[in-house]
């Protein structure tokens, strides 16, 4: 693994790590963000939601699955924005401080999707798979021309 994304993994998953913790052990905010929503269970959706920020970020620090982690966060991550930092709804006193972490939030989405793009250094699916297809259209190319070469010949 590059020294940048053994360094830039961990950095990205410290803040699901601990807002994951922080939701484990008190809840009552996530749940209560979850309640003025309209969301039935919001206690459950606030321990499921910690507990799947502490599994996705520690999954990504150890380099463990870090393409689905990176995914699974981010999915997290989306309603989190758009339930929990709804700015364009807030109260005027706290309008600009939600509006600051819709779009920390946002940006942590970017990096999370970069690191979901990221392939470490191997060649992705959709370029191997072009490759493979160039390389056989290629080989085919050949085969009929040695096949047209030898139907002339007989």
């Amino acid at each position: 693994m590059s020294p940048t994304r053994m360094l830039a993994r961990p950095m990205l998953a410290s803040i699901f790590i601990t807002t994951g913790i922080s939701a484990l052990k008190d809840p009552s905010y996530v749940a209560q963000s979850a309640k003025d929503a309209g969301l039935s269970e919001p206690d459950k959706l606030a321990t499921l939601h910690g507990a799947s920020n502490v599994v996705g970020g520690l999954a990504l620090a150890t380099g463990r699955f870090p393409r689905l982690a990176a995914l699974g966060l981010a999915a997290n991550l989306i309603p989190t924005t758009l339930i929990g930092h709804a700015f364009w709804s807030a109260p005027a006193d706290q309008k600009p401080m939600q509006q600051i972490n819709f779009f920390k939030n946002v940006g942590l989405l970017g990096g999370l999707l970069i690191a979901f793009a990221d392939t470490g250094g191997r060649e992705s699916l959709p370029h191997a798979v072009g490759r493979v297809s160039r390389r056989t259209t290629k080989k085919a190319g050949k085969a009929a021309k040695r096949a047209e070469k030898a139907v002339a010949r007989s």
